[in-house]
């Protein structure tokens, strides 16, 4: 009983996210650059942190660097596939390079990740599921992303295929 209440029950990412909360800080401020020099040199000093390889990948691709951002992306996801904004990045790499099934499987697995919380993944799931012409799943997906608050998602489905009303919630 006692062991329950001295045992670290923080996971990997939890403390990795404590110890780099100065490059997360960076990242969040926008100076993209400083925090790609921050991660860059957290990926050299600890080549298994799915972590540093996420937040690299993510200032890559703000940065334009589509194939190493992609590249970040797997190597984080090689070490924990859990992480679901991951999934969300690496789907929307696939996304904007035209392979959609990529895509999806990407998007699919970040709403399962994020537990069906994150309307984004779904919007995203929706947009792919569109381009494979799955139309009555991506309604559902939209709708789905709506309900969560996603106004873009409201956008999307006053567009063709859909043109229908789209009340959010309030």
């Amino acid at each position: 009983m006692v062991r329950y209440y001295v045992t670290d029950h923080d996971t990997v990412i939890d403390k990795d996210r404590k110890r780099f909360a100065e490059g997360i800080a960076l990242y969040e401020a926008g100076n993209f650059l400083e925090a790609h020099v921050y991660f860059d040199q957290k990926v050299k000093e600890n080549r298994k942190s799915a972590l540093a390889y996420a937040y690299r990948g993510k200032c890559n691709r703000k940065d334009g660097n589509m194939y190493s951002a992609m590249y970040d992306f797997t190597e984080s996801l090689s070490f924990d596939t859990t992480i679901d904004d991951v999934h969300l990045e690496k789907g929307m790499l696939h996304y904007e390079f035209e392979e959609y099934n990529d895509a999806f499987l990407s998007f699919d697995k970040a709403v399962w990740f994020s537990r069906g919380e994150t309307p984004e993944a779904f919007r995203w799931r929706a947009l792919a599921r569109l381009k494979l012409h799955q139309h009555s799943q991506a309604e559902n997906d939209l709708r789905k992303a709506v309900s969560l608050g996603d106004e873009d998602a409201a956008f999307v489905l006053t567009q063709p295929p859909f043109r229908r009303r789209v009340r959010l919630r309030e």
